[in-house]
């Protein structure tokens, strides 16, 4: 934490981005699912978000493998892999569920709207008249979540295929 800002987690704070990397869920209000997971490398994970909005349940969070508050705690290579990862999370809903665009955003601070104290940023599968900003924010079903993971891991395995082919290609 820097001496430019506080920290707004409250005592006790227990992370639920933390407890979904660690392998184990055990705090009763953690709204996460061990099926949430879709990828992790030393430096930055893509889990499903437990929210959605409008008609269109079910976007990715682009988290730190570290405990880190906000986007003012992330050192340079963590804050480069996130946007990477943001990128190719993009490519994969391309991929996945043909979105018609993609958003990314992310929120610091309450003021700034975040409201877990673990960095994240969001990626939104975007469609023409979603309303997106407009909408307010449901629960998505594990299930639902469930299934949208297993397609974005399987959209990142054709992704890593296709790279590797354009990289054999002269």
């Amino acid at each position: 934490m820097s001496a430019l800002w506080q920290s707004h987690a409250p005592e006790g704070y227990v992370c639920p981005f933390c407890e979904l990397l660690a392998g184990k869920i055990e705090s009763p209000d953690n709204l996460c699912a061990l099926t949430d997971f879709i990828y992790a490398d030393d430096k930055v994970a893509a889990i499903m978000a437990c929210d959605g909005f409008g008609n269109h349940g079910g976007h990715v969070m682009i988290i730190p493998t570290k405990h880190l508050e906000s986007l003012y705690d992330l050192d340079d290579d963590t804050a480069a892999a996130a946007m990477v990862l943001s990128r190719r999370m993009t490519l994969a809903m391309k991929i996945a569920w043909n979105p018609d665009g993609t958003s990314v955003r992310q929120h610091n601070e309450p003021a700034g709207n975040q409201h877990v104290w673990h960095y994240h940023m969001h990626v939104f599968p975007r469609y023409f008249g979603d309303d997106l900003y407009k909408q307010l924010r449901h629960r998505v079903p594990v299930e639902v979540r469930a299934q949208k993971a297993e397609e974005l891991r399987a959209a990142l395995a054709q992704l890593d295929e296709y790279d590797d082919a354009a990289r054999l290609t002269p």
